[in-house]
């Protein structure tokens, strides 16, 4: 056992010179690429905050919104004549509403009425008065909200 414990103790010398080396050749490269070794961590640090960043702008923001309607099947409508006469809606203006309803337009409303279509944007205005809305959508909209219309 003795005589290889002597090449077992020159052997570990060898080992540990050799780490040595190889350590400080480590070292000592390190040493003459400092510079690129911190440009390279530099660019690798801003490369991921820049694909963070990519995702975080481009993923769109997704906001859910419940509409509640009321939805009326066929023979359930009943229409709020409370409503109707609070608005004070002449008969005309009122065929005019439904009619827009159906999504029909002013040449088209005129044609169905007999009327002329200055008659029926005058109706219209006075509708959208009367309602307080400024729109066909808001005055459709407001009706079946207030169950005047199906």
């Amino acid at each position: 056992m003795s005589k290889y414990k002597l090449v077992f103790l020159y052997g570990g010398a060898l080992a540990l010179l050799l780490f040595l080396l190889r350590w400080l050749e480590l070292h000592f490269v390190i040493m003459d690429h400092a510079l690129e070794l911190y440009i390279g961590a530099i660019a690798v640090i801003f490369t991921a905050l820049g694909i963070w960043l990519a995702l975080k702008l481009a993923r769109p923001k997704v906001k859910t919104v419940v509409l509640e309607k009321t939805v009326y099947v066929n023979g359930e409508f009943v229409r709020n004549d409370t409503a109707l006469a609070e608005l004070n809606l002449s008969k005309r203006e009122f065929e005019v509403l439904e009619l827009m309803a159906e999504g029909l337009s002013n040449q088209e409303i005129a044609a169905r009425l007999f009327l002329s279509l200055p008659t029926i944007k005058t109706h219209a205005a006075r509708l959208f008065g009367k309602m307080d809305v400024k729109r066909r959508t808001q005055a459709i909209e407001k009706a079946k909200r207030l169950q005047i219309i199906p």
